[in-house]
């Protein structure tokens, strides 16, 4: 079992929602976690999940409330048309596929959920 996590979130305070989310990532639900750099977005969390498979073995989980103003209506980060980055069109913050921010007015990294995969099977949970 592969674990991929940070111990703690430092940054603003993003409403906490309880996260226990299970999927297949070979699924035909889920074509795009075939690839490395594929992604997804799942209805879980506080604005939703941005899933990235970095490898075959390790996936990440980033809360989609953007960490400049997460309650904003409008606050809410999506990949970029150019699958490049992780853009808040709303703030124009700009993170990498790793959370981090690369382009403010953002100053914080993303919020990022636990995962572990055992087998086809992916967990995702705060």
């Amino acid at each position: 079992m592969l674990v991929g996590c940070k111990d703690s979130y430092e940054g603003p305070a993003i409403p906490e929602v309880p996260v226990n989310e299970q999927i297949n990532v070979t699924s035909l639900q889920y074509p795009e976690l075939r690839r490395d750099g594929g992604y997804v977005y799942l209805n879980a969390g506080y604005k939703g999940i941005l899933l990235v498979r970095q490898t075959a073995s390790l996936y990440t989980a980033f809360e989609r409330a953007c960490p400049y103003d997460p309650t904003s209506a409008c606050g809410q980060v999506k990949v970029d048309q150019s699958n490049l980055f992780i853009v808040d069109e709303c703030c124009g913050s700009q993170f990498n596929f790793q959370g981090n921010v690369t382009s403010g007015p953002a100053v914080y990294s993303l919020k990022q959920y636990r995962t572990s995969l055992s087998g086809n099977l992916l967990y995702i949970s705060n």
